[in-house]
């Protein structure tokens, strides 16, 4: 007699059909078999080019997730970058192109193009022996002795890697470049100056990917050159192509990487007296495995489990995401700062600060809940500098807070964007959620404005007139462009105050003759203009705003909040709109 009852046991299995997988080496549509609705996706973006004077180019970015579909699949398919050649040696060669999966959608996917290998650091442009930045960094390039400045070009977070760092002395004349990075390791640092560093491996994806090209390993840097007679870096694993040692001639050639692979360019090193041409990067590719279709047996105690948690089929939906924090306040005296606007994250478009589009977020189905930041408060008094803005939260994302605008002689706050100064400096602002606030050498009379989240606060150093609050940003998240993330303007005694930054943020005041200022935009993230006595302008509250696929049901709490299904071409996707804080349901 069995003691469980039969229910939950060994034997008890369940079984999905043989999966499907797609290959795309082109930009254009994947057509899906009927009744798909989640998808598992390897998007590799083109490599970078190596170098004509030692490194290796970088990997593209990688990102392997499972995502939901909404509507048909478009993608685009990065090319590899090219190198300059011989006897260019002031520039450096190109960095791969983007890979997007489902562009223009909430679930869309970009991994970013590898940086291009850097060229000769002791040339007559010597910042461009830095590697390039991209999904993997490009390798930096070939060093002499007392050269400063050039750097390894940095990777993506999530997709790749740090390139490696070159060598070189002048008498005797040595080189050798430092590897690109890969997806799955760093580019190699040059071990001496005449031998370049290996690419860095990439990643072998074949377990998820059964069958594809190149045995389903992607993203290898590329090996960096040197002098001749010297040894060439290696290839990393995954399609990035060896280095070379120099020629007696202009025509070298350096390694490929392979195509389709996202693999970074070999580097190629000087003759004596020549360089040649660095390989190429290999174009990217995206794979797309239709899950619903998949392989695979679960017990049922596993099922029993997960249905209880709530997480069968344990298929994560791509949550796109806005994310603006609380701007802050103004400072409140006769030159106060404007405040900082709140941080500015998001999936869609640019994040604040120069940054790209982050990853969308993969949530479970259930209730997740959603925290709006206050803006700064208005203080009373005078000489005072205002207060910061609040952060804002949804689910592992977070934006801060504007920094406060300096009043009675101080410096602006840090914060998602940092405060204008009263008299110092402006207050820093978080990296890729806005920009700095203006600074000001003028106590009592002319302040700094608040950064913004597409611009700097206006700083102040002569003249009539405070700064201005930096730019915001636009987003078409709802299907319409807003912008949004003002930093406040600055005040001042008795010239012309700052205007607000477009996206909400608060004009400054003017004392004498009197001409008022505003607080920030609720619900935009704008900071509040400088202030003089009795009290400062407060900052905008901040928004939350999630779009998801139309075929998910979505739902929202408290009523204030609301969400709307966008017509074509968005596919019938669902946004959010949280303008109080509450709950997004998920079913």
């Amino acid at each position: 007699m069995a003691t469980n009852g039969g229910i939950i046991g060994k034997s008890n299995k369940t079984s999905f059909g043989k999966c499907t997988v797609t290959s795309k080496t082109s930009s254009g549509d994947i057509t899906l078999q009927s009744g798909t609705r989640v998808v598992q996706t390897a998007v590799i973006a083109g490599g970078g080019s190596g170098s004509q004077a030692g490194a290796g180019g970088g990997a593209g970015g990688l990102l392997n997730q499972e995502v939901n579909i909404c509507g048909s699949i478009a993608v685009t398919v990065g090319g590899g970058g090219t190198s300059t050649s011989y006897p260019n040696v002031t520039t450096r060669g190109g960095s791969g192109t983007n890979s997007i999966f489902a562009p223009g959608e909430p679930n869309a996917i970009t991994t970013i193009g590898g940086g291009a290998g850097g060229n000769n650091a002791g040339g007559p442009t010597p910042a461009c022996g830095s590697g390039a930045p991209g999904g993997s960094g490009g390798g930096q390039g070939a060093q002499l002795s007392g050269t400063t400045g050039p750097s390894v070009g940095s990777g993506t977070a999530c997709q790749g890697n740090n390139g490696g760092t070159g060598q070189g002395t002048p008498s005797p004349a040595n080189h050798s470049g430092g590897g690109g990075g890969g997806a799955g390791a760093v580019g190699g640092n040059a071990p001496g100056p005449s031998v370049g560093g290996a690419g860095g491996n990439g990643l072998d994806i074949s377990s998820d990917f059964p069958g594809t090209p190149n045995c389903g390993v992607y993203a290898g840097g590329g090996g960096g050159g040197s002098r001749n007679p010297g040894t060439a870096g290696a290839a990393g694993t995954g399609g990035g192509a060896a280095g070379k040692t120099g020629s007696t001639t202009p025509s070298t050639t350096g390694n490929n990487a392979t195509a389709n692979t996202g693999g970074g360019g070999g580097g190629v090193g000087f003759g004596p007296g020549y360089a040649g041409t660095g390989g190429t990067g290999g174009p990217g590719i995206v794979i797309v495995k239709e899950l619903n279709k998949a392989s695979g047996v679960w017990s049922m105690q596993s099922q029993f489990s997960a249905k209880k948690q709530g997480t069968w089929p344990g298929v994560s939906i791509a949550v796109g995401f806005l994310v603006i924090a609380g701007g802050a306040a103004g400072g409140a005296s006769g030159g106060s700062g404007g405040g900082g606007a709140g941080g500015y994250r998001t999936s869609f478009g640019t994040s604040g600060g120069g940054g790209g589009a982050e990853s969308v977020l993969s949530l479970f189905k259930g209730v997740h809940p959603v925290t709006i930041g206050a803006g700064g408060a208005s203080s009373s008094g005078g000489c005072i500098s205002g207060n910061s803005g609040n952060d804002s939260i949804f689910s592992s994302i977070t934006s801060t807070g504007g920094g406060f605008g300096g009043g009675g002689n101080v410096g602006g706050g840090a914060g998602g964007s940092g405060g204008g100064a009263d008299c110092g400096a402006g207050g820093a602002a978080t990296s890729n959620q806005g920009y700095a606030g203006g600074s000001s050498n003028s106590p009592g009379n002319y302040g700094g404005g608040g950064g913004g989240a597409g611009s700097v606060g206006v700083s102040y150093s002569s003249g009539s007139t405070s700064g201005a609050g930096g730019n915001g940003l636009a987003s078409t998240i709802t299907g319409s462009s807003v912008t949004r993330g003002g930093g406040g303007g600055a005040a001042t005694y008795n010239g012309t105050a700052g205007t607000g930054g477009p996206g909400g943020g608060g004009n400054g005041y003017r004392q004498s003759p009197v001409a008022a200022g505003s607080g920030g935009t609720v619900n935009t993230g704008g900071g509040g203009g400088g202030s003089n006595e009795p009290s400062s302008y407060a900052g905008g509250s901040g928004i939350i705003i999630t779009r998801v696929p139309g075929s998910i049901t979505a739902s929202v709490a408290p009523g204030t909040n609301s969400i709307a299904t966008l017509p074509a071409p968005a596919g019938g996707c669902k946004v959010a709109t949280f303008t109080v804080s509450g709950t997004l349901t998920i079913s």
